[in-house]
Order: structure tokens, then sequence, then C-alpha cells
């Protein structure tokens, strides 16, 4: 399996900095079931905020791989204090699952694509979106995608109704994902494996097919997801974040959308962390809470956008 494709969510947990010991009674995030497409549930992860009172809330769109986020969710997300942070999982994946992504069962390689992880996050979305609205409409939210996770964003945000307030972007390119994979593989010298890849995808084989790891249905899948336009496109404001040290996505990539996304009508700002790598942490310095602190910053006065308080570097 080619190297770029076998990082395990793209999250990087064990290199995220510890957290003091929660505060006694701190809301822990539990698990529960969503409803996805076709009668399928997908789980997810949800708690509320970790000190008073609810300014936001939080779905988040995590990236690859078949491990869920439960034996790191508190840790990993402490820093979203005023927010109610909902974690959507892939269909077969529970929030306690520890299997590396180069493990993944056959089931779910499988059943796993973007346009069928698409379709159950957003019927998952839109029951979370329509239960909260009842109890909070008027509390702002913010969809987050890490890494993959970025890669739905684009078509989650248009299949939502109003409060949407923004995306955010962490670990992802904005670039096509074809694209994006193209230029790690040049990056690292597997440009001939790509194009394999890119004339397998077009061949006669079944979607069930694996290759390198995936399946047909997902390299396919891949090759022709939009992701760059209808961001540019898009009515909705963007806070990107990226290491520049990401040993899975190129800087080439980040730079190539940060410089394209200038020209959006819509508000785009950009957090780019020297020296961090694709977890966003460049040694004892943990640029994820540096994300989550410009969230907080935003949430004490949304009303002034997302990108009020941000400034490209």
């Amino acid at each position: 399996m080619l190297a770029f494709f076998l990082a395990a969510l793209s999250l990087q947990a064990c290199s995220v900095q510890g957290p003091a010991a929660p505060a006694s009674g701190a809301e822990r995030f539990s698990a529960q079931r969503l409803p996805g497409a076709h009668g399928e549930e997908l789980w997810a992860l949800q708690r509320g905020p970790l000190v008073p009172p609810l300014r936001y809330r939080v779905v988040v769109v995590p990236g690859s791989g078949c491990a869920g986020m439960g034996p790191f969710a508190d840790r990993y997300f402490r820093g979203l204090l005023h927010a109610q942070v909902t974690v959507l999982h892939k269909p077969g994946v529970h929030p306690a699952d520890t299997t590396p992504a180069a493990d993944c069962p056959a089931r779910f390689v499988q059943a796993d694509h973007l346009s069928a992880w698409a379709n159950h996050a957003r019927a998952a979305l839109q029951q979370v979106t329509t239960a909260q609205g009842h109890s909070h409409a008027d509390v702002p939210w913010l969809l987050v995608g890490i890494s993959e996770g970025v890669e739905l964003l684009p078509s989650l945000a248009a299949s939502t109704g109003p409060g949407l307030a923004g995306l955010v972007m962490m670990a992802g390119s904005g670039l096509d994902p074809r694209d994006a994979g193209q230029m790690q593989a040049e990056r690292l010298g597997h440009a001939a494996d790509w194009a394999a890849l890119g004339r397998a995808q077009a061949g006669p084989g079944a979607d069930t097919q694996v290759v390198q790891g995936r399946s047909l249905r997902y390299w396919r899948d891949l090759w022709q997801w939009p992701v760059q336009q209808p961001l540019l496109q898009g009515p909705w404001p963007v806070l990107h974040a990226w290491g520049d040290a990401d040993d899975m996505v190129p800087p080439a990539a980040y730079e190539q959308f940060a410089q394209r996304a200038q020209h959006r009508n819509a508000p785009y700002c950009a957090l780019r962390l020297a020296g961090a790598n694709h977890g966003l942490q460049a040694g004892e310095v943990d640029g994820l809470q540096q994300v989550w602190a410009a969230l907080e910053g935003w949430g004490r006065t949304p009303q002034r956008g997302l990108c009020a308080s941000v400034t490209f570097r």
C-alpha cells in the first residue's frame, strides 16, 4: 500500500499534549446512535460545554480510517470550552474502536467511499441540527472537517438550513482529492504508482476490487469528487488550519488553495502553523488548541464573523 495512504485517522492523537485533570463534574463525551442513509445507523460522540454558558455548537467530520475518537476525544476537544460538540463516525465504526487504518476489516473497506459517507453524514447531520435547533435555535454552529473530513464539508454545508456560521478546515488542503493526491505522490516519488491507480479506477475492474488498500469504488469516487470549486464559490466563512511540516499533505497544496481562496466572496482566513505536522503538533506546541482558541474567541462575539479574530499568516 502506498505510504501516503497509511495514516490512521490523520489525527496523530498520541502527539496531542495531555490536559490537566478535568474539573469535578466536567462534561464528558458519551456515545449515541444517529440515523444514517438507507435505514442504517451511525455512532457519534457528544458532550455539552465544559464551561457555561453554551455559546456555539460544533459538528465534526473526522478523518479516514476505522478507528473511533472515543479514547482521546475529551483530550482532543478540551479547548472548546463553551461549545456543544458532536463528532460523527463512519458506518461500522464505534467511537471506542482502535483498529489501525492499515488493518481495517474487509467489510469496512468495501463500504468506505466518499459518496456513501456523505449520504450517511448528511442524514445524521440533519438529525443533529434539527434536534439542537429546537432547543438552541439562537446558538450558532460550525461544521469542522479533519483531514479527509474536509472533503465532505461543501457537500454537507450545501444541504444544511440556516444557522451555519462557517466551516473549519483542519489538515485538509481544500483542493480536489485527486489533485492533492497527485501532488503528494509526486512529492514522495510515487507519481508512477498514482498514474497506475488512475488507470485502475478508469478500467473495467469491479467496484469491489481492492487496490492500494481501498476498493475501486473508493478510488472512483475520489477521482471525481469536487471540493475546491464548491469551497471557493460557497457562501460560508472558512477558517483553514494546517501545519507547514505536514508529511501527509504537501504544503504547496495548502498554499495553492489559500491563494485561490483570497478571491472568495465569503471570508477566508488561515492559521498556518509553523513546524506543525498533520496533527497540528510542533514539538511542545499544540497547534490544535490554537485553533480551538480561535473558535472560542469567535464564540464570544459571533456577530463579528468567524474570521474577525484570525490574521492570515
